[in-house]
């Protein structure tokens, strides 16, 4: 009865973002929200964010858009601020100083909770400077699915295309973490339990422990989750981004997120 519910929700959501695509180029449906309060977003913590998804900006808008701020606003972008302020980051490692003389710029720096949702790929020193920034008492939500379910209306080689499957970080593995894909399962959302509250998955992943001296790790809701005690920090892994893909099975404004996030952020 669930997965006919969530079918039957997403082929309606897919039904109107198609229609939309005229406007968008892609098939998810953006918040016309206005942009929040600048007074609330001081009493609101810093998130860091960094993805491949089209989360933070709408897919497809030109920079006139973007520059003026009149694109409109992602729904997923809508769900994660009100909660945080974001910190959108292009990378996880030092910035060189433009002057010679200059200090290196830590885009990690001063943030206490960082959200990094399918990268394009991490370079060496994304995953030492990661590590070490977890090791010293960062919380990390990391999400990685091996086969992402949303629709993106680019053609391939473009650079705005999300990365369709997840490159997992070789700091994955330090952590003592595997993550694992059943090319055999059935092609259709489906809800698995975390903390007592549902979580909607699509051709999820799973995660198995590889080392566990690298870090306390316990799996859950079927082992798609696993939650690390690393050192000082925190590392939760989900191995799927449906929630972040589709506004249907994230629920009525992105609840389905803000579970997440309260759990993998939680004190």
């Amino acid at each position: 009865m669930l997965v006919a519910v969530l079918l039957t929700a997403c082929a309606q959501s897919g039904a109107h973002d198609h229609a939309d695509d005229d406007r968008h180029g892609h098939d998810f449906q953006e918040a016309p929200a206005s942009p929040a309060d600048p007074a609330d977003s001081r009493a609101r913590p810093e998130l860091g964010l960094m993805t491949s998804l089209p989360l933070y900006w709408p897919l497809g808008a030109d920079f006139a858009a973007l520059a003026s701020g009149a694109a409109p606003r992602p729904w997923q972008r809508a769900a994660l601020e009100k909660r945080f302020e974001l910190v959108p980051l292009d990378t996880l490692s030092a910035i060189p100083a433009l002057a010679p003389d200059g200090q290196d710029e830590n885009p990690l720096e001063g943030l206490e909770q960082l959200v990094v949702i399918q990268p394009r790929g991490l370079s060496p020193a994304d995953n030492v400077a990661l590590d070490e920034w977890v090791r010293g008492g960062g919380h990390l939500l990391l999400v990685l699915d091996p086969a992402l379910t949303g629709h993106y209306d680019l053609p391939l080689g473009d650079p705005g295309l999300p990365s369709h499957t997840a490159l997992i970080p070789p700091v994955v593995e330090r952590w003592g973490l595997e993550v694992r894909y059943d090319e055999a399962q059935p092609a259709e959302p489906r809800e698995l339990e975390l903390s007592g509250a549902p979580l909607p998955v699509w051709l999820a992943g799973t995660l198995s422990r590889t080392r566990e001296h690298e870090g306390a790790c316990t799996l859950m809701a079927r082992a798609v989750i696993a939650q690390c005690e690393v050192a000082e920090g925190r590392v939760t892994l989900i191995a799927d981004a449906a929630l972040f893909e589709h506004r249907a099975l994230a629920g009525e404004a992105g609840e389905g997120i803000a579970r997440l996030l309260r759990f993998a952020f939680a004190p």
